[in-house]
C-alpha cells in the first residue's frame, strides 16, 4: 500500500503545479527587480514551494525559515504556535517575502506577518502556494498565490495530514475514511 492510495482524487497534477510556480516566480520578479529582499519560508510546509519558488527566480535574494503549526495532528487549525524567527538583521529594515503553503483561516499569516513588521520589517509581503478564500476568518488576502482550492483537506507537495503525505508530487484531497481511523485510533 503507497500514499497515492490514500488520496480521493488529484486536484493539481506535477504539471499544473510546475507551471503555477512558473508563473508566480515571474511576479515576485517583476515585484523585486533592483530591491534586496529576504524569502521567510514557514516550516514544514512551505518547504518543498519555497525550494522550487526561488530557484525560478534570478534576481538576488537571501532566505530565512521561521516555524509555525496550528493542524497538529488534526484537521482543524486550532492554537498557533511559532517556535522561531529569523534573527534580527535577517528581519530589520528589510523587504520580506513570506512564503506559505497554504493560506487557510488566513489566522497564521496574519499573526506571523504582524511579528514579523513589529520586529522591524520595512515590508512583509505574502506569497502561498494554495488559497483557500472559503475559510478565510482573518483579513488577510496573499500577495501571489499559485493555486485557489475548494474547501477540501488537501496534502501533497509539502502539505501533510499528521506529517505524511508531504512527499507527494502532486496535490490531491485525502479520503475521509483516512480521518475517521486517525479519529478511531486517538
Amino acid at each position: 500500500m503507497t500514499l497515492h492510495n490514500d488520496i480521493e482524487r488529484v486536484l493539481i497534477s506535477e504539471q499544473e503545479i510546475t507551471a503555477g510556480i512558473d508563473r508566480v516566480a515571474r511576479e515576485v520578479t517583476q515585484a523585486y527587480s533592483g530591491q534586496d529582499f529576504t524569502v521567510v519560508s514557514v516550516l514544514k510546509g512551505s518547504c518543498v514551494f519555497a525550494a522550487d519558488l526561488i530557484r525560478r527566480i534570478p534576481i538576488p535574494l537571501e532566505l530565512a525559515f521561521l516555524a509555525a503549526s496550528s493542524y497538529g495532528d488534526g484537521t482543524v487549525s486550532g492554537n498557533l504556535e511559532i517556535n522561531f524567527f529569523p534573527t534580527g538583521n535577517e528581519i530589520e529594515g528589510r523587504r520580506l517575502l513570506l512564503v506559505d503553503d497554504i493560506l487557510d483561516t488566513g489566522r497564521t499569516l496574519h499573526r506571523v506577518r504582524a511579528e514579523l513588521l513589529a520586529r522591524g520589517a520595512m515590508d512583509v509581503r505574502t506569497c502561498v502556494f494554495l488559497d483557500k478564500p472559503s475559510r478565510r476568518t482573518a483579513a488577510l488576502e496573499a500577495d501571489f498565490r499559485c493555486f485557489e482550492v475548494e474547501d477540501l483537506f488537501v496534502v501533497g507537495y509539502g502539505l501533510d495530514y499528521a506529517g505524511r503525505y508531504r512527499n507527494l508530487p502532486y496535490v490531491g484531497a485525502l479520503k475521509s475514511e483516512i480521518f475517521a481511523k486517525s479519529k478511531a485510533s486517538g
